[in-house]
């Protein structure tokens, strides 16, 4: 009895399984075809899809800003550099508004005297360094070129002179502008006081170093300015950038003081305008950096054209 009950469920089971697996065959071979024709749909959307699925470019990584500079900056020196230093710590302040920049007008020598002793950062002079100078760490950073002009009384009728004439003119030995064919009058010869670097480049470029007759030595380029206006038969240099239309500025052997004449070496009073630091750019702090910095800029170019001055070559 056991047996036949055993080999029924048996039977029963092994229909099951047949019944089972003909239905999964008859499944699949339903669904193949399906798959088989949704294959060739799904490539030929792939290039569409791959068309129409927008290109995400990467976004480039944010420049870390620039620290800003808070601090002082003090420079001391030439009266000439006066305008240049006036119209660049201007523009330099409102670029660098964490930054305090201070400039006294003191000449040439007691700018560079003031560098040296560590009491500003950077000394003006409107020459080259003197090799005592260069001893003493401070490092010739030109940051301009200058012409000097001579300048007279504006009633004066000698608008061109020689160099040699000049020379003599300052020591003294032509006194009266009817020697130089203007009229009968007395030349009274103006200049700057000792240490004032316009006052250094023109004896040296004139050759007439410590050979110098003056009728009286200002302090300043404006006070030569306003002192040659208004005296008559009066003569003096300045700073090109500074002559006005209070003056008559000379020809030096036919040659105007003009930026392509110097910059062509034709017009012989020229002079560079000196940043001096102790100790090379490249020692400095940031502040002293980003004002060379500044200088050296788009920006800082036009304000040197701006002021009348040459940019250095």
């Amino acid at each position: 009895m056991r047996k036949k009950v055993v080999a029924a469920l048996m039977a029963v089971t092994m229909v099951a399984a047949l019944l089972t697996g003909c239905g999964a065959s008859e499944t699949q071979q339903a669904a193949a075809p399906a798959t088989e024709e949704a294959a060739p749909a799904a490539e030929e959307a792939t290039p569409e899809a791959e068309e129409a699925a927008p290109v995400v470019e990467e976004e480039p990584a944010a420049e870390e800003p620039a620290a800003e500079l808070n601090g002082t900056l003090a420079l001391g020196g030439s009266t000439s550099m006066e305008k240049l230093c006036e119209a660049m710590s201007e523009s330099f302040m409102e670029a660098n508004p964490g930054v305090t920049v201070t400039v006294e007008y003191t000449g040439s020598g007691a700018g560079l005297e003031a560098l040296a002793a560590g009491s500003i950062d950077i000394g003006n002079a409107s020459r080259k360094l003197k090799d005592a100078e260069k001893e003493n760490g401070s490092v010739e950073n030109i940051v301009a070129i200058d012409g000097i002009a001579v300048i007279a009384e504006k009633s004066n009728t000698v608008t061109d002179i020689s160099a040699e004439d000049l020379a003599k003119v300052y020591k003294g030995e032509v006194s009266n502008w009817k020697d130089l064919g203007g009229d009968d009058q007395p030349i009274v010869v103006i200049g700057r006081e000792a240490g004032s670097g316009t006052r250094d480049a023109f004896e040296e470029l004139m050759e007439v170093k410590d050979a110098c007759v003056y009728a009286q030595e200002l302090d300043s380029t404006g006070a030569v300015l306003a002192k040659v206006a208004s005296t008559p038969g009066a003569i003096g240099y300045v700073s090109l950038d500074v002559v006005d239309d209070t003056v008559i500025g000379l020809k030096i052997d036919g040659v105007e003081p003009t930026e392509e004449q110097i910059l062509a070496g034709n017009y012989v009073l020229q002079r560079p305008f000196v940043m001096a630091t102790t100790g090379e750019l490249s020692e400095q702090n940031e502040i002293v950096k980003a004002w060379f910095d500044y200088i050296g800029s788009e920006t800082g170019k036009e304000i040197i054209k701006k002021v009348g001055l040459i940019i250095p070559q």
